[in-house]
C-alpha cells in the first residue's frame, strides 16, 4: 500500500465552510435528515455517492446486519456559580476524580484560585458550596471539590438535572428548552457525556422499530463523550498524534452479538465515531481479539490503520482539523473523503452536531484498511 506523506500533514485536513451550513437545528423527525451513501458501482466498481435520507436505512440494511450504538447520555455538565467577590462564572464538569473531586473547565479561569469557594444555587434549590482544590496543567481547567455524595457520573446526574444546562457544542447559537431532548439520542441511557454521540441523533424511535422488524439486530457499546473529541488538532505533524482519555465499557452481550452477526454472514455498522473508536480499542486490548472492556482509551485511529471489527459506518459530517475527520479518512482514504466533502458542500448539506449524515457502505471501505 503506498502511503501518501500528506496523510500525516495536519493541514492536509482543512476545508472551507460556510457558517450557513453548520446545522443550528435537528432535522424533525430525527430520520428526515439528508444522508449522503458512498458505495461502489457494481458496474465501473467506482465509489460513488448517492442523495438519500436516513429513513433510508431501511432499504441499505439487510436482515442480519448488527448496528452498534453508543448508549451514553449527555449530562447537564454546565453550572452557573458566583465566586466570592459575588460575580458570576461558569463551571463545565470534565470527568470524575474520586471522593466528590471534578476536573472542570472554569470561566474566568484566571478569578478561581485554589482554596476559593463557590457558591451554586438554583431558585428552587438549596445553596451549595463548592472549593476550588487545584489546577490541572493539561487541560487549564480547575479540580473542584463537591460534596463527596457526588463521586461518580451516575451519582452526580440528578444534581446536574437540578442545577445545571446543556452543554451545546459553541458552534450551536440556539438556547431552546428541546435541546435538552433533542440533544440525546433516544437510546441514551448511561450519563456521563459532556458532548452527544451526534451520529444516532438521527435514529428515531420508528426508524429503530422498523429495522428490528426488518431483521437488523442492535448492540450497545458506551463511551462517554468528552470535550476534547470535537476539539481541532493543533501539531501540523501528525506522526506521534496523542489524544484524550476517554471511558469505554464494550460488555460481553457486544462481543456476542458481534460474534452472532459474523456466524450469519451479517455486517458489523458501527453509527458514530465514538462507537468505532469502542470497538477497536477493545480489539487492541484483546490483542487482535474482541472482547470485553471497562477503562479508559486513548486510541489514534488515522490513515494506516487496520480495523479489526467494523464493516461500515453511519457518521455526521465533522469539523477540518478534528481527529474525527482522521478517523473516517482511515475508512476510505483522505482525498477521497475530502472529494465528498466538497460534494457535501455543493449539495447545501448540513454539517457537525446537529446537520446531516454519512453512510459508508462496507463496499466502500479501502481494502488496504482491513486486518
Amino acid at each position: 500500500m503506498l502511503v501518501d506523506p500528506r496523510d500525516s500533514l495536519l493541514s492536509s485536513y482543512d476545508y472551507e465552510l460556510s457558517a450557513d451550513l453548520i446545522a443550528q437545528e435537528p432535522a424533525e423527525p430525527r430520520h428526515k435528515a439528508r444522508m449522503m451513501m458512498l458505495s461502489k458501482g457494481k458496474r465501473t466498481g467506482v465509489i460513488n455517492s448517492s442523495h438519500l435520507r436516513v429513513w433510508d436505512l431501511l432499504k441499505e440494511l439487510r436482515s442480519g446486519d448488527l448496528l452498534v450504538m453508543n448508549n451514553t447520555r449527555v449530562l447537564k455538565a454546565r453550572l452557573k456559580v458566583r465566586l466570592q467577590s459575588g460575580s458570576l462564572a461558569e463551571l463545565f464538569l470534565l470527568e470524575p476524580l474520586g471522593g466528590g473531586d471534578w476536573l472542570c473547565l472554569a470561566k474566568p479561569a484566571k478569578r478561581m484560585r485554589p482554596g476559593d469557594y463557590l457558591s451554586l444555587a438554583s431558585s428552587e434549590q438549596d445553596h451549595i458550596s463548592l472549593k476550588i482544590i487545584g489546577k490541572d496543567n493539561s487541560t487549564g481547567g480547575r479540580i473542584v471539590h463537591f460534596p463527596p455524595c457526588f463521586s461518580d457520573r451516575e451519582k452526580i446526574e440528578s444534581f446536574l438535572c437540578q442545577y445545571g444546562e446543556t452543554p451545546l457544542p459553541p458552534y450551536i447559537h440556539s438556547n431552546d428548552l428541546r435541546d435538552e431532548d433533542r440533544y440525546q439520542t433516544r437510546y441514551a441511557t448511561c450519563p456521563g457525556a459532556v458532548a452527544a454521540p451526534t451520529a444516532g441523533l438521527h435514529l428515531s424511535d420508528e426508524l429503530l422499530a422498523r429495522l428490528s422488524s426488518h431483521g437488523v439486530d442492535k448492540a450497545f457499546v458506551t463511551l462517554h463523550v468528552g470535550i476534547g473529541t470535537f476539539r481541532p488538532l493543533e501539531e501540523e505533524n501528525l506522526k506521534d498524534l496523542r489524544l484524550h482519555r476517554e471511558w469505554v465499557e464494550v460488555k460481553q452481550e457486544v462481543v456476542s452479538a458481534i460474534d452472532a452477526c459474523r456466524t450469519r454472514g451479517g455486517r458489523v455498522i458501527a453509527v458514530g465515531t465514538t462507537t468505532v473508536r469502542s470497538l477497536e480499542a477493545s480489539f487492541l486490548a484483546g490483542n487482535g481479539c474482541l472482547k470485553s472492556y471497562k477503562g479508559e482509551v486513548d486510541l489514534v485511529i488515522k490513515p494506516g490503520y487496520k480495523f479489526g471489527v467494523i464493516d461500515g459506518l453511519l457518521t455526521n459530517f465533522h469539523l477540518p482539523k478534528s481527529s474525527l475527520l482522521l478517523l473516517v479518512s482511515a475508512l476510505i482514504g483522505r482525498g477521497k473523503l475530502l472529494h465528498f466533502y466538497r460534494e457535501a458542500l455543493a449539495e447545501k448539506y448540513r454539517f457537525f452536531s446537529y446537520g446531516d449524515a454519512m453512510f459508508i457502505t462496507p463496499e466502500a471501505i479501502l481494502p488496504d484498511s482491513r486486518i
